[in-house]
């Protein structure tokens, strides 16, 4: 993405609506400009009239007038600043929000795909390089930029001759920062993918240290964390050594036109051409001028940043929803609940040779409960995930009364469709907000209902607060049959007319698993039902049953036909009463 396209983008999605703010900011900076250039032009009249020809009433007045400069300049220079900073941190939320909201409407594989450690670092690294460039960059063009030109008035005002060779300096400046520029852009990707990496590493230790620990790697994952932090700070520190690396190249070429100035500017004073007191204003011109010329090289390097950020950041933001949301498409109405895959395939973006599904042609009857049996990477939670479309068929279709779900707005349906997953998915908040969730607008009554229906209320009662108890994240605080259980709650409280269940008894004891199997009864009851089970127990009483093997259905039937029919599960069956 080139520069001209990135800034047009900032403009007109996040710096326009603030473009009163920045005017105001700009008017501020003339006053800086001003005020910095009447300190440098004062001193003309100062030496002239003070020491040169003893004015007694300028001796107080010229004075004052430099304090009022100064004054001005400080607080002209304080309220730009503020304004700039109030827009960059608009901007931040802003580019924040977006990212997030993208991010949340992305269809699973992309985030599937998507390097957690690397997003984390474009939400927080990039974007604080993007506001940067807003707070500081932009400013110091208006203020520095301004203030330069206004130094460089005076200083011609002074003498034509010494300006020209004093302004030699300002595209010698210009050209080692474009230098640095240009290596400070490769440099802060580089560190933007190192920081990727060390908040990937950390999300890791978060989920991992229990086995850290059993395993006894913590000295192994020591010298991990430290080639992480170590990379990061190679990185950093070539990001600070070229930022620093104009410095001495500036002061080099200020000492050289200093030097040469004095030269010059002294065969001026001796042949009469330019006096005494307009060399010292010109001279404090100068040096006034030097800081602007330094910071402007500076501001180079922030704006290359900032373009290089905005590189990385702008592309998530755009990450497209494959799937339709569209509210506006027609709602999908069950009668029902026959569901009915029809040549099925489906491959993964991120490998499209190994198709996971391969020509799926099976119906869900609705009001029934139909199995998935097959060994683990089969594909059962891949064809059970598409009924919802989290994903989407690579070819062929899938019909919920006869009606193609694409077609149809993408709320309606899965505002009839639960799932207990094996992963339990749980939120840092209380219990009655995760049971909730599923229906926020649902009551109290509701969720103690649901509990109850699902074999929670007992030991949420028994919580330090109850249903008010912070469960950590992802439920730390919970065992996993009661993680699995309020799962359960969920969608007992959402009351769907499609159930989904991907090993929903996974995580539970004998003992609670058949009591939870009785909540199941009743939860799907008279409704479509798909389970997947790895105990072949909880699916005896299945009306049909599908078994999985390589992406392909390989036979149904009812539980005493496959034993006699399918030698696959057979040895499925055979194997679960010797491990019994």
């Amino acid at each position: 993405m080139i520069k001209s396209k990135i800034f047009k983008r900032l403009y007109k999605d996040y710096t326009n609506k603030f473009i009163g703010k920045i005017f105001l900011a700009a008017i501020f900076s003339v006053l800086v400009a001003l005020s910095t250039s009447a300190t440098a032009w004062l001193l003309d009249p100062a030496i002239e009239k003070i020491f040169i020809n003893k004015d007694q009433t300028l001796i107080i007045l010229i004075p004052i007038a430099i304090i009022i400069a100064f004054s001005a300049k400080g607080i002209s220079l304080y309220f730009a600043k503020l304004i700039m900073i109030n827009v960059s941190e608009e901007v931040k939320k802003n580019l924040q929000t977006d990212m997030l909201k993208s991010f949340i409407k992305a269809d699973t594989e992309t985030i599937d795909s998507k390097h957690s450690g690397k997003y984390i670092s474009n939400l927080n690294f990039d974007v604080s390089q993007i506001t940067r460039m807003l707070s500081e960059a932009f400013l110091s063009i208006f203020k520095d930029g301004l203030t330069l030109i206004g130094l460089i008035c005076v200083m011609f005002f002074q003498n034509w001759k010494l300006s020209l060779i004093a302004i030699i300096m300002i595209p010698l400046a210009s050209i080692t920062a474009k230098i640095l520029g240009k290596r400070m852009s490769k440099i802060s990707t580089q560190a933007q993918e190192k920081s990727g990496d060390l908040n990937r590493y950390l999300i890791d230790l978060f989920k991992n240290h229990k086995i850290i620990k059993i395993f006894q790697r913590e000295n192994f994952e020591h010298m991990r964390s430290e080639a992480f932090v170590n990379d990061l700070k190679e990185k950093s520190a070539k990001i600070s050594a070229v930022y620093i690396r104009s410095a001495p190249v500036m002061e080099i070429l200020t000492g050289i036109m200093i030097a040469i100035l004095i030269f010059y500017s002294g065969k001026l004073i001796i042949s009469g051409e330019i006096a005494i007191n307009n060399f010292f204003s010109f001279l404090a011109a100068m040096m006034l001028a030097y800081q602007p010329v330094k910071t402007l090289t500076k501001v180079n390097i922030a704006i290359s940043q900032g373009f290089a950020a905005a590189e990385r950041i702008l592309p998530v933001i755009d990450i497209k929803n494959e799937i339709n949301l569209n509210e506006n498409d027609d709602k999908i109405i069950i009668s029902n609940g026959n569901i009915t895959f029809e040549n099925v395939d489906f491959t993964y973006k991120s490998n499209l040779e190994n198709k996971v599904l391969q020509n799926i042609n099976v119906k869900f009857t609705g009001g029934k409960m139909t199995a998935l049996v097959g060994y683990s990477g089969s594909g059962k939670s891949t064809l059970l995930n598409m009924i919802p479309r989290i994903y989407t068929p690579t070819n062929g279709r899938i019909d919920l009364d006869n009606q193609d779900i694409s077609k149809f707005n993408l709320a309606s349906l899965r505002s009839e469709i639960s799932i207990v997953d094996q992963n339990t998915t749980l939120f840092d908040d209380t219990v009655l907000n995760n049971i909730k969730y599923a229906r926020p607008e649902a009551s109290n009554e509701e969720v103690f209902e649901a509990a109850k229906q699902s074999m929670c209320k007992e030991f949420i009662e028994n919580l330090e607060n109850g249903y008010e108890t912070m469960i950590g994240e992802n439920g730390v605080k919970l065992s996993g049959g009661e993680k699995q259980r309020l799962s359960i709650a969920r969608a007992f409280l959402k009351k769907s007319k499609i159930i989904l269940l991907d090993e929903a008894t996974s995580s539970l004891d004998s003992e609670t698993e058949e009591k939870i199997q009785k909540a199941l009864s009743e939860l799907t009851f008279n409704k479509t039902t798909i389970v997947i089970a790895h105990r072949l127990s909880t699916i005896l009483n299945s009306d049909n049953i599908y078994i999985v093997d390589k992406g392909k259905i390989i036979d149904s039937g009812k539980h005493e036909e496959l034993l006699a029919q399918s030698k696959v599960y057979k040895n499925f069956y055979e194997r679960q009463i010797k491990e019994s």
